[in-house]
């Protein structure tokens, strides 16, 4: 019988007790780390087309109203050097999916089309290319994809949806296979392929001219030819517009219309209440999907010509059109922020907003500008190697586990989402593939002092036109060539 206490209660020899004690100890470790491992938070990220850096009140706007934006910065982590891997659409986004430059997965170009033109056009991202919407999908995350999508839709049929996002993890998708242009707003001039067009208009304009001179000339006397040659110079007229103008006629039904994963709901779009239906799907899928997790990429519309702006915000700010939609787009942004707080998950909730580049400069029209500001930077939309092209808000919220307020200064990439959303959800980063993006969490969390980048590199096309510099070990500013 071993040892006893004056009350009678055995004691335990000291190294045993203390054997004991670090047992208890690594099983609570265990325990708190299982946990924290276990729970996988929800993922909004909510991208803004078009938006100029200089367009919002956080990162020096004081003429523009952004509350919501802004209110996002205050409870967040706001980064001042965040850049867009490409200055264009579909490479962008292409990077921001996939955490990888467009380059590697061929959705780069080295000509003027260097984003998607046409829903039935064969190219589109890869279906041997992961994004984060798969990863999370495998690791039990519902995901949804609301707005526009610009990868691509078909392969070799027009049902084959080879490049859909349902076919690159999301399971739910509601919005625009394409983009907004002019030619989605009827009344407005063309956009797409706009010179070919006016080249063909003109060249059967003057086909049509000839064939009328045949005919006058024929009623006159005035040509020795037959009705009938008359008639098939006429006919190859025909043909010769209904061979363009079958697709560029009807651009408007062909590229703008809305989906539901993979059934078409609208064709084509009604652009005054798509901004409407985008929302509501967005609040809807957050409350259908409220006991999480889940991943939303809420992938808006504005501000991207031709800035269909409802009456509520018409003629409100100080910026025109440009201005009106802006501050469209930050309430919009506030009632999915909204819609989050009101089902109690705010505080369970990665919230990101971001741009896909910089604002369209070139965008105006016969009365002003409608592209965005992209503050002190030069250059815009298209522009490689020019800051303001890649230049875009980077904000991070998620209440308790970023700190309030935070500014970081280091060098940021669109392509550091995908291992950062990635590494939170559970998952594993590829192994089997050059990545180019590195995880936030470690920045953002004031963990580490300087970006995991050492070099930044900037394309237009295929073509590199500029690299940054960075010294991961010292910090302080990048060195930005071109």
């Amino acid at each position: 019988m071993g040892p006893t206490s004056q009350s009678g209660r055995a004691k335990l020899p000291a190294r045993e007790f203390l054997a004991v004690l670090v047992t208890v100890s690594c099983l609570l470790r265990t325990c708190e780390l299982k946990a924290a491992n276990e729970f996988k938070p929800n993922i909004l990220l909510i991208m803004a087309d078009d938006l100029g850096i200089g367009d919002l009140g956080c990162y020096g706007n004081d003429t523009l109203r952004t509350p919501n934006v802004d209110r996002l910065a205050q409870e967040g982590v706001r980064l001042t050097q965040h850049l867009a891997a490409a200055p264009l659409c579909t490479p962008s986004r292409a990077s921001f999916l996939t955490g990888r430059h467009a380059l590697r997965s061929g959705m780069e170009a080295s000509n003027g089309y260097r984003a998607l033109q046409w829903n039935a056009g064969s190219g589109g991202l890869p279906e041997n290319e992961t994004t984060f919407a798969r990863v999370l999908q495998q690791q039990g995350y519902a995901t949804g994809l609301i707005g526009k999508w610009h990868q691509g839709v078909n392969c070799e049929s027009r049902t084959d949806h080879c490049h859909h996002p349902l076919n690159h993890g999301f399971d739910y998708f509601f919005g625009m296979p394409f983009t907004l242009v002019n030619d989605c707003l009827p009344g407005r001039s063309p956009e797409l392929d706009a010179a070919t067009r006016a080249r063909l208009r003109h060249y059967t304009q003057m086909m049509a001219l000839g064939v009328l001179t045949l005919a006058a000339g024929k009623a006159c006397g005035l040509f020795f030819i037959s009705w009938k040659a008359v008639l098939g110079a006429a006919s190859l007229l025909f043909l010769f517009f209904v061979s363009w103008y079958a697709s560029f006629g009807f651009a408007r039904r062909w590229n703008c219309i809305l989906m539901r994963n993979h059934e078409v709901t609208e064709q084509p779009m009604v652009l005054e209440r798509a901004a409407s239906l985008l929302l509501n799907e967005a609040v809807s899928y957050i409350e259908r999907n409220k006991h999480g997790p889940f991943l939303l990429v809420v992938s808006l519309l504005h501000v991207h010509v031709p800035l269909v702006t409802t009456k509520e915000f018409l003629g409100k700010s100080q910026h025109g059109l440009y201005g009106d939609n802006v501050e469209e787009m930050d309430w919009l942004v506030g009632e999915i922020l909204n819609a989050v707080e009101e089902h109690g998950l705010k505080n369970k909730t990665l919230t990101y907003f971001t741009s896909d580049h910089g604002g369209h400069l070139e965008a105006r029209d016969e009365h002003s500008q409608l592209g965005g500001w992209n503050g002190i930077y030069r250059g815009g939309k298209g522009m490689g190697g020019w800051e303001g092209g890649i230049r875009v808000p980077g904000i991070f919220r998620w209440p308790g586990v970023l700190p309030a307020g935070r500014v970081v200064h280091e060098p940021t990439s669109l392509m550091d989402v995908f291992p950062t959303v990635v590494q939170l959800g559970g998952g594993q980063v590829p192994q089997d593939r050059v990545m180019d993006g590195h995880s936030l969490m470690p920045l953002l969390q004031g963990d580490v002092e300087h970006s995991a980048h050492e070099f930044l590199f900037h394309y237009c096309g295929k073509y590199l036109h500029a690299a940054r510099w960075h010294e991961k070990e010292i910090g302080g500013p990048s060195l930005h060539t071109s």
